[in-house]
């Protein structure tokens, strides 16, 4: 295993410094190194020896979930936190964050949505924590509208890192509901403000089409779309630096389930004049 290997590799080279730290000197200045051996290399020692055994009792503790998802076994590993989560109360961020995005993989979103309801009354926070992960399950399952109210509620309770992608997420489900007025402030915001580039470069794409056929005011879109355009090639210069920045986020499931526009984007911005 790729885990177990990795931390008997950490356990022999700490173990190795500490052998370095403690004979070399003894070697090298004789015996009166002893003198200051407990005001210098003790303390140094000590923290050696703290971190070798944090990092066990740590990968110890977690042996079964590492394994689990360096097989990327996700039946397995969702019942396995299953039982940690629902059986045990675990509801931490991180638990839930992963059992979630293990049903997603499996495309078991309505377990997702029961976990989004059960960890909204067990820890509130974790649920601010994940809004990404549960709204993509709302989407991908068809309940736009359920979606859309679900990023609205959460929009300043999420994390501050994922307020933009949480705003944009918004306008997206109110752009599958068919409520393109809602959709249109969104991206148009996102596409001159965002500091994201992902984000400023799809909100200008669906101004530029989707939303530039439904607008009220179509030109004043299609020239915020051409300014959020001109930001974004500025910024990423060429294909290559756009496919750098999805690969970036590639691994994030909001990024995954729209791909296809992300790609759409890439060839709209870098499309022959």
């Amino acid at each position: 295993m790729k885990f177990k290997y990795l931390i008997i590799a950490f356990s022999v080279i700490i173990v190795i410094i500490i052998c370095i730290t403690v004979l070399v000197p003894i070697f090298i200045a004789g015996p009166e190194y002893a003198v200051n051996f407990r005001y210098i290399t003790f303390p140094l020692l000590i923290f050696m020896v703290l971190i070798l055994v944090g990092m066990s009792i740590f990968f110890f503790l977690n042996y079964r979930l590492l394994s689990l998802l360096e097989r990327e076994d996700w039946p397995a590993l969702a019942y396995y936190l299953e039982h940690k989560v629902y059986g045990n109360g675990r509801y931490s961020s991180r638990n839930v964050r992963i059992l979630a995005s293990s049903y997603l993989v499996i495309s078991d979103y309505q377990s997702v949505l029961k976990l989004e309801g059960k960890t909204h009354i067990a820890k509130p926070s974790a649920v601010y924590d994940n809004v990404l992960i549960f709204g993509a399950a709302m989407i991908l399952s068809g309940k736009y509208g359920e979606a859309a109210t679900f990023y609205k509620i959460n929009m300043d309770k999420c994390r501050k890192k994922d307020k933009q992608w949480v705003r944009w997420f918004f306008g997206f489900s109110q752009l599958l509901t068919g409520a393109f007025s809602a959709a249109e402030p969104e991206f148009s915001s996102l596409a001159v403000s965002s500091n994201e580039p992902l984000i400023t470069g799809i909100s200008a794409y669906f101004l530029h089409n989707s939303l530039g056929k439904k607008s009220s005011n179509p030109e004043k879109c299609r020239q915020i779309a051409e300014n959020g355009k001109k930001r974004i090639i500025s910024l990423v210069k060429n294909p290559g630096g756009w496919k750098k920045e999805a690969e970036k986020m590639g691994t994030d499931v909001h990024v995954a389930i729209i791909r296809k526009y992300v790609d759409e984007t890439g060839k709209w911005l870098f499309e022959p004049i």
